[in-house]
């Protein structure tokens, strides 16, 4: 129960990252678990979208272009057990 490396150093910050990525892969994933892991046209929309774009575009705009929609952090709080699978908040 000891976490106290990342408030000491300047982890914080780059942890703060890694979360928020997180959110990111989470939010679009569920869509995968939605839809289908192997939906050709949602593949190739992440494919157009993020991953041929990567570094050009703010990561913020890469993920509404894919979504269509600001970034949804329950996805990322029912994978870590924080709420309800079906939780939309």
């Amino acid at each position: 129960n000891n976490f106290t490396h990342i408030m000491a150093g300047g982890y914080s910050a780059g942890y703060y990252s890694y979360k928020w990525a997180e959110v990111l892969e989470a939010d679009i994933f569920r869509e995968f678990e939605q839809r289908g892991l192997y939906d050709a046209g949602l593949g190739g929309k992440l494919r157009a979208t993020i991953y041929s774009k990567g570094g050009t575009v703010k990561p913020m705009e890469l993920f509404k272009q894919m979504m269509g929609r600001e970034p949804d952090s329950s996805a990322l709080y029912a994978r870590e057990g924080l709420a309800p699978a079906n939780s939309n908040q």
